[in-house]
């Protein structure tokens, strides 16, 4: 995959702008071209060990370690953001 942040690039015939994410077919020779100051990141690698799940800002593979992750935010254990002075609640669950 191709995290396009900002920039354009050419993929076949195709013009894409950022921000976006491109996601390349398995296996197949992949080929994009900046078409003016780009910057992204490229991805790549083998698949993950198991599905992961994103709650917020919280990715798990472990529905027990999100729920863990929002009892710590809620009881403020995660390190301070440095030059942060606001605390954001966790959303509300519907």
């Amino acid at each position: 995959a191709f995290y396009l942040v900002s920039g354009s690039v050419r993929v076949d015939e195709e013009v894409v702008s950022g921000p976006l994410l491109i996601v390349f077919k398995k296996e197949e020779p992949i080929a994009f071209k900046a078409i003016e100051d780009t910057h992204g990141m490229l991805l790549g690698g083998e698949p993950l060990d198991a599905p992961r799940l994103i709650w917020w800002n919280f990715v798990s593979s472990s529905k027990e370690r999100i729920e863990q992750a929002k009892r710590d935010w809620r009881e403020r254990r995660f390190p301070e953001v440095p030059g942060e002075t606001e605390f954001v609640p966790l959303p509300e669950e519907k």
